[in-house]
């Protein structure tokens, strides 16, 4: 599942900055938005909304920068979005799973 958040969230990438300049360094769990990829706060406007449409107001990537510090922000990598995304995913997976079963008989 994390190969496969991790792959679609290069693609959200590629459209955003280029491919051309992801194609010089391939994206990886440990690539950084700041130091490695240069995310410039307008592009992670564009990433949020770009996960918004892909998996849903669960996955608010303004909320999950909202939670960290400067520090954090600035160090985060591609591997913590896809955790977190595979983490809310999983999450309503189970939610919505839990809601189409039938109640059990009490």
């Amino acid at each position: 599942m994390a190969t496969d958040i991790l792959a679609e969230i290069t693609g959200m990438l590629v459209e955003i900055v280029g491919d051309e300049y992801l194609l010089a360094e391939e994206v990886t769990m440990k690539t950084t938005f700041n130091e490695d990829l240069a995310l410039e706060s307008i592009e992670f406007v564009a990433l949020a909304e770009l996960l918004h449409h892909r998996y849903g107001a669960d996955v608010d990537l303004m909320g999950f920068l909202a939670e960290k510090d400067m520090d954090a922000i600035l160090a985060m990598s591609v591997g913590e979005l896809v955790t977190h995304i595979g983490r809310i995913t999983h999450t309503s997976l189970a939610r919505a799973a839990a809601g189409s079963s039938p109640a059990s008989a009490g």
